[in-house]
């Protein structure tokens, strides 16, 4: 008796048009021929596979091949316009938005600032949103996935924020279920360094890694982990809250939730690069560029956050003398909860991100190495973030996008 196995053929196809689709997505235009090579398909399969992939608007012609005229050197592309997605990027003062095609080319941008920011915060991400669909010639009704990026822990589980407190009107316990009613298309939230890490493992310094922890400095320090290739959360959306760990050296915080500080973010966080400046001399130091991703990312820039960048960019040029001294001690600092960070998860690579770490560049990223390997037995490589333009709302864009192709590129529905 012959077992049949109900679907075997459409199952096949639904595999060959995905991976198909992912060659055209990673590779650029492609031909039949190319596909056929590229995939293992037959060239009449491939031909069939192109034929129904172009009928259901999810793969374009672009073009014939260069000496290749004619039907046989024609050229197929992933069909840009096939879904629309939209990231925002959440802080106190300012919301970023864009939209980017299925591609993941941005193709609009819309921010709202103070005094725009009015009326409660389901209203300003649908404002938000639909002035990035505007921006980029659409209507939110066009945009398949939305993902909000924002300086907070979310409680999937509860459905619930944690940690707003610099974000007073996202205390509300109603605010998620206002903004799957008030916009078309699903929304999904997620902590901002967690998006830091998305963008940095799909197009930045951990591309290629599967465990990797990235370590976040601006106003406050933030972690990510990746675990697998997969986002780790925590129960209830807290992992990462590495800014409340106790380190030595610090005061123990109690109700670290309440306080909004801890043990890190007192040893190593950007207001302490100033402290110990004017401990070692150093009179007041501010410059025009002051903190780029910081303030890239703020209605108005912390001047706090500018002193400390301004002095460790400083710092990094300087061989000898108290900038040094400063750039050497805030290494220490740093390496110090990283060594517990890495004796917890001994990860494959960690990716040092935000404005502090990247003012402190290279000179910066060596010591804090050369520190860790004397603090911790693991000793895992440190790199620097590589994506410095708006990495939040890239990770958000980065994220929505993953979950869109799964569902676009899906030909089984």
């Amino acid at each position: 008796m012959i077992n049949r196995v109900p679907g075997v053929p459409r199952v096949l196809r639904t595999l060959n048009d995905r991976a198909a689709l992912e060659l055209l997505l990673e590779r650029g235009p492609l031909s039949r021929a190319q596909i056929s090579r590229l995939s293992g398909l037959s060239k009449p399969t491939a031909s069939q596979m192109l034929a129904r992939l172009e009928e259901s608007g999810l793969v374009v012609a672009a073009g014939t091949s260069a000496g290749h005229p004619g039907p046989a050197g024609l050229l197929y592309t992933l069909n840009p316009a096939a879904a629309y997605v939209a990231g925002l990027d959440v802080t106190p003062g300012l919301i970023r938005t864009a939209v980017a095609d299925l591609s993941g080319r941005t193709i609009g941008t819309y921010e709202l600032t103070d005094p725009e920011l009015r009326g409660d915060e389901a209203d300003q991400v649908i404002a938000a949103v639909d002035g990035a669909a505007r921006a980029a010639r659409l209507t939110s009704d066009d945009i398949h996935r939305v993902v909000v990026g924002a300086p907070l822990a979310f409680d999937h589980r509860e459905g619930r924020l944690r940690y707003p407190s610099h974000l007073p009107g996202w205390q509300s316990p109603t605010l998620l279920r206002e903004l799957a009613a008030g916009l078309p298309m699903p929304v999904d939230c997620e902590n901002d360094v967690n998006l830091v890490a998305i963008a940095e493992g799909r197009t930045g310094a951990a591309r290629g890694y599967e465990d990797f922890f990235l370590l976040w400095n601006e106003e406050g320090i933030g972690g990510a982990m990746m675990f697998g290739g997969r986002l780790y959360r925590g129960r209830t959306g807290g992992a990462g809250e590495v800014g409340f760990m106790p380190v030595p050296g610090t005061p123990l915080v109690r109700n670290p939730e309440v306080a909004q500080t801890g043990g890190y973010q007192d040893l190593a966080g950007c207001q302490t690069v100033p402290e110990m400046a004017r401990r070692l001399g150093i009179d007041r130091v501010a410059d025009g560029a002051g903190s780029r991703a910081g303030a890239a990312r703020r209605g108005a820039a912390d001047p706090v956050l500018e002193e400390a960048t301004a002095i460790l960019r400083r710092a990094s040029t300087e061989a000898e003398g108290p900038y040094r001294e400063v750039l050497r001690e805030f290494a220490t600092r740093v390496a110090t909860g990283l060594s517990s960070i890495a004796g917890v998860l001994d990860p494959e690579l960690v990716v040092l991100a935000g404005g502090v770490f990247l003012a402190g560049g290279e000179p910066l990223r060596a010591l804090v190495e050369a520190e860790l390997a004397e603090l911790s037995a693991c000793q895992p490589p440190l790199v620097l973030g590589d994506i410095h333009e708006h990495p939040v709302l890239r990770g958000a864009l980065e994220c929505a996008l993953a979950t869109t192709r799964d569902e676009v590129f899906d030909t089984s529905r």
